[in-house]
């Protein structure tokens, strides 16, 4: 392939995290170790919500939820990129970089659909708490879900028509660890300029419609905690704290990237770290730190494991 002219592609070219040799096996140790932590934690709690029957409520069928989308979304890109780390020539073929920008996108969006149904659910179970059960039933609950992988699909799709269209010219060199959408047009060989505003509108919708959506949400529930009794609104306080939380780890780092770029090459790379890595990490570790009834369930889990070792 030759710079600057139209080709054929079957593979790019990723520069990765660092471009460092020395930091290469140590970077390798820390994000397996990390990938591994992201995956047992949210395992856990999946196991945990559906072993035991004090957490079959609906807001924990969400939560389980929100754990198995964390758990995509950080496996789309962090094992090639462990796998990477101990390559000296790293490449991936076509098929897998338009999956990668197909799946981030997809799974990222619907999860921020998903934490706007987290967001309606407390608003029902602290605004409106004789009615929480009959408005946030199964029915409702799995409608919700649904919703929200519909969304980050159709949203997905979009982007993937658009960076199908694009002619690309070499040299195909992608300045990441992974395939994303931004990276790809920069290597059209006609002006993306259009392109780049289509898919920051695209994002935009998605991405500022929910974020806002939720600040909206949390303000009106802080507001009613506020008015509510001082035992029920240390609980629902502690419940949406960590939600925001949850809001803002993922968010934040997608506007700079998708929405209001800043352009600087590091920065783009950390964001990208910290939405596909490090939220799907904290996650479970906010959830179990500041929730009762999931560290009582880990202790029924224990003891319950423990006695059966020792009956057998």
């Amino acid at each position: 392939m030759n710079g600057g002219n139209e080709s054929t592609v079957s593979e790019f070219v990723l520069l990765g995290l660092f471009r460092s040799q020395n930091l290469q096996v140590l970077l390798f140790v820390i994000f397996l170790i990390l990938y591994l932590l992201i995956l047992s934690g949210n395992i856990v709690i999946m196991i945990l919500i559906t072993i035991d029957r004090h957490l079959h409520s609906p807001m924990y069928f969400l939560l389980a939820n929100l754990s198995f989308v964390d758990i995509w979304l950080s496996s789309v890109t962090t094992p090639k990129m462990v796998i990477d780390f101990l390559r000296e020539h790293k490449t991936i073929s076509f098929e897998g970089c338009m999956s990668q920008v197909f799946f981030a996108h997809c799974i990222a969006a619907g999860e921020m659909v998903l934490l706007l149904v987290m967001a309606y659910d407390r608003y029902v179970a602290i605004c409106k708490p004789l009615h929480y059960f009959t408005i946030m039933n199964l029915k409702r609950c799995t409608g919700l879900v649904l919703t929200s992988w519909t969304v980050g699909f159709v949203h997905a799709l979009s982007q993937l028509v658009a960076v199908l269209q694009l002619p690309l010219c070499g040299p195909l060199e992608i300045d990441s660890f992974f395939c994303d959408m931004p990276l790809v047009i920069k290597l059209a060989c006609t002006d993306s300029h259009d392109l780049d505003i289509l898919m920051n509108a695209d994002c935009g919708i998605v991405v500022v419609s929910c974020f806002i959506m939720l600040l909206i949400s949390y303000t009106y529930i802080l507001i009613t905690v506020r008015r509510s009794s001082k035992a029920g609104a240390s609980k629902a306080l502690s419940t949406c704290t960590a939600h925001i939380t949850v809001v803002m780890l993922l968010f934040l780092p997608c506007i700079f990237i998708y929405v209001w770029p800043l352009n600087i090459t590091w920065l783009d790379k950390f964001l990208a770290v910290f939405y596909s890595v490090v939220t799907p990490l904290l996650n479970p570790a906010i959830y179990t730190l500041r929730n009762k009834e999931i560290k009582n369930a880990l202790k029924r889990f224990k003891s319950y494991v423990m006695n059966h070792k020792v009956n057998t």
